[in-house]
Protein backbone atom coordinates (compact mmCIF):
# COMPACT_ATOMS: atom_id res chain seq x y z
CA UNK A 1 0.00 0.00 0.00
CA UNK A 2 1.32 3.45 -0.93
CA UNK A 3 1.98 5.72 2.03
CA UNK A 4 0.26 9.11 1.83
CA UNK A 5 2.29 12.17 2.73
CA UNK A 6 0.36 14.72 4.74
CA UNK A 7 0.96 18.44 4.86
CA UNK A 8 1.69 20.01 8.25
CA UNK A 9 -1.91 21.22 8.42
CA UNK A 10 -3.28 17.76 7.57
CA UNK A 11 -0.97 16.13 10.12
CA UNK A 12 -2.23 18.55 12.79
CA UNK A 13 -5.82 17.63 11.96
CA UNK A 14 -5.02 13.92 11.99
CA UNK A 15 -3.29 14.21 15.38
CA UNK A 16 -6.28 16.10 16.81
CA UNK A 17 -8.63 13.45 15.45
CA UNK A 18 -6.57 10.66 17.00
CA UNK A 19 -6.66 12.45 20.37
CA UNK A 20 -10.45 12.57 20.19
CA UNK A 21 -10.67 16.35 19.96
CA UNK A 22 -13.42 16.25 17.34
CA UNK A 23 -17.03 15.45 18.11
CA UNK A 24 -19.83 14.14 15.92
CA UNK A 25 -22.30 16.76 14.80
CA UNK A 26 -25.99 15.89 14.44
CA UNK A 27 -29.33 17.59 13.97
CA UNK A 28 -29.61 21.34 13.41
CA UNK A 29 -25.85 22.10 13.60
CA UNK A 30 -25.18 19.45 10.93
CA UNK A 31 -27.94 20.87 8.74
CA UNK A 32 -26.44 24.36 9.08
CA UNK A 33 -23.04 23.06 7.96
CA UNK A 34 -24.60 21.22 5.00
CA UNK A 35 -26.51 24.34 3.93
CA UNK A 36 -23.32 26.42 4.10
CA UNK A 37 -21.48 23.93 1.91
CA UNK A 38 -24.30 23.88 -0.62
CA UNK A 39 -24.48 27.69 -0.66
CA UNK A 40 -20.80 27.86 -1.50
CA UNK A 41 -20.88 25.21 -4.20
CA UNK A 42 -19.14 26.56 -7.26
CA UNK A 43 -21.11 25.72 -10.38
CA UNK A 44 -20.23 28.50 -12.79
CA UNK A 45 -17.04 29.88 -14.32
CA UNK A 46 -16.54 33.62 -14.64
CA UNK A 47 -13.96 35.58 -16.62
CA UNK A 48 -13.33 39.21 -15.69
CA UNK A 49 -10.60 41.76 -16.23
CA UNK A 50 -9.06 43.24 -13.11
CA UNK A 51 -6.21 45.52 -12.18
CA UNK A 52 -2.98 43.51 -11.72
CA UNK A 53 -2.09 45.47 -8.55
CA UNK A 54 -5.44 44.50 -7.02
CA UNK A 55 -4.84 40.83 -7.82
CA UNK A 56 -1.40 40.96 -6.19
CA UNK A 57 -2.89 42.50 -3.05
CA UNK A 58 -5.64 39.87 -2.98
CA UNK A 59 -3.06 37.09 -3.40
CA UNK A 60 -1.07 38.44 -0.44
CA UNK A 61 -4.18 38.66 1.76
CA UNK A 62 -5.24 35.14 0.77
CA UNK A 63 -1.76 33.82 1.54
CA UNK A 64 -1.85 35.44 5.00
CA UNK A 65 -5.04 33.59 5.89
CA UNK A 66 -3.89 30.36 4.23
CA UNK A 67 -6.33 30.01 1.35
CA UNK A 68 -5.97 30.03 -2.41
CA UNK A 69 -6.64 33.43 -3.91
CA UNK A 70 -9.42 32.21 -6.22
CA UNK A 71 -11.24 30.69 -3.25
CA UNK A 72 -10.73 33.97 -1.39
CA UNK A 73 -12.23 35.95 -4.28
CA UNK A 74 -15.13 33.49 -4.47
CA UNK A 75 -15.84 33.93 -0.75
CA UNK A 76 -15.72 37.73 -1.09
CA UNK A 77 -18.23 37.55 -3.96
CA UNK A 78 -20.46 35.25 -1.89
CA UNK A 79 -20.45 37.70 1.03
CA UNK A 80 -21.24 40.66 -1.20
CA UNK A 81 -24.07 38.72 -2.86
CA UNK A 82 -25.71 38.12 0.53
Amino acid sequence: MKKIRLTKEEKKIEDSLMRGEYIKVKGAPLNKIQEALIARKKDRTMTIRVNSDDIEKIKKKAEKIGVKYQSFISEILHQVAQ
